[in-house]
């Protein structure tokens, strides 16, 4: 499948996702809906004051706004932000006087998540349209970069990274959560799995990851598995698909996590100790 064709299948896929946000279970399986990706990520102390439907419609694997240490005053920018849900928390933490960007290429998540906004009575948010491959805001504006279970998405992994080095300010940090693979996995059946933890292929190896970041300028960068999936997990949506579950178990265990991935703009240094 070609960069465009994935492209398109992430917007169709997360289109019917927003149309379908005011019924039951939320989006087309396989992805979402009280799978063990994107369960149980979220305290009820955090979502209490936010939309039932801003909640219900998170398709995220981790949450990166606990992450990201989110002071008040901070401008923070969440990729990909779908419903909302991580924008309206970081909104909360850095209070009337920081400010929360929201990036989406979905016009209809856009609106789903302007609608969560207004019935959270939230100012200090703004949704954007654009890709995260081509982030539309000014060189170094932003204090922190959060992401939750997209760049896996993209098919320009390399672009993301250097977007995000751009725009974050000096000093500035990238906390995210996205879906790895840790260690090698033959290329069938990494398909068949990424099919159903990334809804879409493309999850980098680690150490990929941490390579990219390194190559778009960032420092200290970490990535810290913290929910293996086991072939069980994955068993209905293969069995779905009319793959043998049990055929894969040895190759597919601890293969595939969610995981923080951490990295940081260092600050501009004129000092002999640190421009030598």
């Amino acid at each position: 499948m070609s960069g465009t064709n994935v492209t398109e299948a992430v917007r169709d896929k997360y289109g019917a996702i927003a149309r379908g946000a005011a019924s039951g279970c939320r989006g087309p399986a396989p992805c979402g809906c009280g799978d063990p990706i994107t369960s149980n990520l979220y305290s009820p102390s955090e979502t209490a004051d936010l939309p039932a439907e801003a909640v219900a419609v998170s398709l995220g694997c981790g949450n990166p706004t606990a992450l990201a240490d989110l002071a008040p005053g901070q401008t923070v920018l969440d990729l990909g932000s779908g419903g909302g849900i991580d924008v309206l928390l970081s909104a909360r933490r850095v209070g009337p006087t920081g400010k929360a960007y929201g990036l989406d290429m979905t016009d209809e998540m856009l609106a789903l998540a302007r609608e969560h906004q207004r019935k959270a009575g939230v100012s200090n948010v703004e949704f954007l349209k654009g890709s995260i491959e081509a982030i539309p805001l000014p060189d170094a504006t932003v204090d922190v970069i959060i992401s939750n279970c997209v760049v896996n998405l993209s098919t320009d992994k390399d672009a993301v990274f250097r977007e995000a080095f751009r725009v974050l300010k000096p000093g500035g940090r990238l906390a995210i959560s996205d879906v790895v693979v840790q260690g090698d996995v033959p290329a069938d059946i990494r398909r068949s799995m990424e099919l159903w933890v990334g809804c879409i292929a493309g999850a980098l190896e680690t150490r990929d990851y941490m390579s990219k970041l390194r190559a778009a300028g960032f420092s200290d960068v970490s990535v810290e598995s913290w929910r293996t999936y086991d072939v069980d997990d994955a068993r209905t949506f293969l069995s779905e698909q009319g793959i043998d579950a049990g055929r894969l178990a040895n190759e597919v265990e601890g293969k595939f996590a969610s995981a923080f991935i951490r990295a940081e703009k260092r600050a501009s240094c004129c000092g002999p100790s640190c421009c030598a």
